[in-house]
Parts: structure tokens; sequence; C-alpha cells
């Protein structure tokens, strides 16, 4: 019995040794590119310029001061909350289908023809996506010579540079996260599950609302914070797809950091609409867990 009580401390810190040792690079690599990188745009945030060449720059408040005096920011950061809404709403209403015929109904051969075509999207690059889609979606393109083919003098779509172009081109880049993490979270429920509601009675929907998607729920939330996050600040889709009408938050930062060389107001537009996106999920994720 001492002899196991004197071998204990060192068991645990041999493994803690371990643990450090192998997770250690790893951590140190992520706050090297992920908090440093932050933690220098938190400082931009503050000054009154860029302080390069002989540029002076001064500690100041009036960057996120500027979010709450105009009212044009806030209206973009609205706007950019609800293309981020819509869109994940979108990737749901497609994406949750799609998982669980994966999960429940295909097998086989067919199950991995399907998994190619979601995630062949990631095999290209996201340029090569979204120009793709104003092949489809500008006018005598590819979906209005279909449309007028099938309903002979329909007439232009007018699609391209709108709103629902950006929205169509954002659900096509974001889908497959959805598909994936729902798919997850459907095939660790356990079929007999389902067998045994069927047999007590309950219908397709009974069992769809009350069974399917509380245990699935896991997977429907990590699809929307990774949908909803970066479609916030999404820049490249609604600039090319969009237009006039491609103006959001993202790009309005995009456009201090590149065009008007405004870094300290773009670090400051940044950091609000991380604060906003935070606080808007420390809201609705134990919401949407406590109602289910």
């Amino acid at each position: 019995m001492q002899s196991a009580t004197v071998d204990a401390p060192r068991i645990s810190g041999r493994r803690l040794r371990a643990i450090a040792g192998l997770t250690g690079p790893a951590y140190f690599w992520l706050a090297l590119t992920v908090f440093l990188p932050l933690s220098a745009m938190f400082y931009f945030s503050f000054l009154s310029d860029v302080p390069f060449g002989k540029r002076v720059a001064v500690l100041t408040l009036e960057n996120y001061a500027a979010f709450f005096e105009k009212e044009f920011y806030r209206t973009l950061m609205l706007r950019s909350f609800r293309l981020g809404a819509e869109v994940t709403f979108y990737c749901f209403l497609f994406g949750f289908p799609c998982a669980y015929l994966l999960a429940k109904t295909i097998k086989g051969r067919w199950r991995e023809a399907l998994f190619l075509l979601v995630i062949l999207p990631f095999w290209s690059n996201a340029l090569v996506r979204i120009f793709s889609w104003t092949m489809v979606l500008r006018g005598n393109g590819v979906l209005e010579r279909l449309v007028n083919w099938i309903v002979p003098d329909y007439g232009p779509l007018n699609l391209m540079f709108t709103y629902p172009a950006i929205v169509v081109g954002l659900v096509h880049s974001y889908l497959p996260y959805m598909i994936l993490t729902c798919y997850i979270s459907l095939e660790a429920i356990d079929d007999s599950l389902i067998e045994a509601a069927r047999s007590l009675g309950a219908r397709r929907l009974t069992v769809l609302r009350r069974l399917v998607l509380p245990l699935a729920l896991p997977g429907i939330l990590a699809g929307a914070i990774l949908i909803f996050v970066p479609v916030v600040g999404s820049f490249m889709e609604p600039r090319i797809l969009g237009g006039r009408q491609g103006t959001f938050i993202g790009t309005i930062i995009e456009d201090q950091f590149t065009a008007v060389f405004n870094w300290p107001l773009g670090a400051a537009l940044s950091f609000l609409m991380l604060g906003f996106v935070l606080l808007i999920l420390l809201v609705v994720v134990p919401l949407a867990r406590r109602a289910t």
C-alpha cells in the first residue's frame, strides 16, 4: 500500500509531462498565430493613425465612438447579422434532410458517392466557386438560358448583383459544414430508438420533432456557429456577387485595410463585430439547448 501511494504522484507527474509535451507545440502555435495577431489588432484599434513612417499615433477611443455616432455602421452591422441568420437558416433547411438521408437511409457505396459530392467544393478555391456562380447568375447566363428554354419568352432573371445572389453564393460555400456536423450527430442516434418510437404509434413528424431534432441539436448548433460567424464578416461573396447591393460590415472592414488605409477604424469595427457575435452566441446557444 505504501509503495502504491508513493508511485501515484510519479505516474500523474509523468502523465502531465507527456500531455504537455504532446499538446504544448499545438497550443504554442495557436497562441502565436491567433492571439498575437489579435493582440496587435486590438492595440491598433485604439490608435488615431497607423504608426508607420512619420505618422504620429496617439491612443484614442474615437474609432469605437464612430460606430455608435454614425448610423451607417450600425445599419450595416444589422444587415450583416440578417445575412448570417438567413444563410444559416437555408443551410439548415437544405443540409439537415441531406444529412438525415446519409445517416439513416442511404448505405454502402451510394453514401460514399454522395459524401464525395458534399466535400467536392472544398477541393476548389473559394474564388473559383464564386466566379463560377457569376457565369450561372449573370444576364444571358446558364440559369437564364435554362429558364427561358423551359418557359419560352420568360425574359431576364436579373439575379446578378442582387441580395439573393449573395445568399446563393454563401449557402453554396457553407452548406457542407451543416451537412457534416448534422451527419455526425445523426449517425450517433441509435436506430432502435426511432424504431421504438414508430412501434409505439408516433408519426414521422413527431419522431423528428420529439426525438431526432433534440438528439441532433449538438451537430445543428455546431454547424450554425461554423456558418454564422464567418458569414457575418464575409466580403468576397458580397463584393463579387452583390455589386452595389453587397455592402456589408465585412466589405467596409476590408476597405479600411486595403483601400482607405485606415487600419485603426478597421480594427475597431472588427472587434465590435466580434463582440456582438460572441454576445449573440452566449444568448442563443443556452436558450436553444434549454428549449429542447
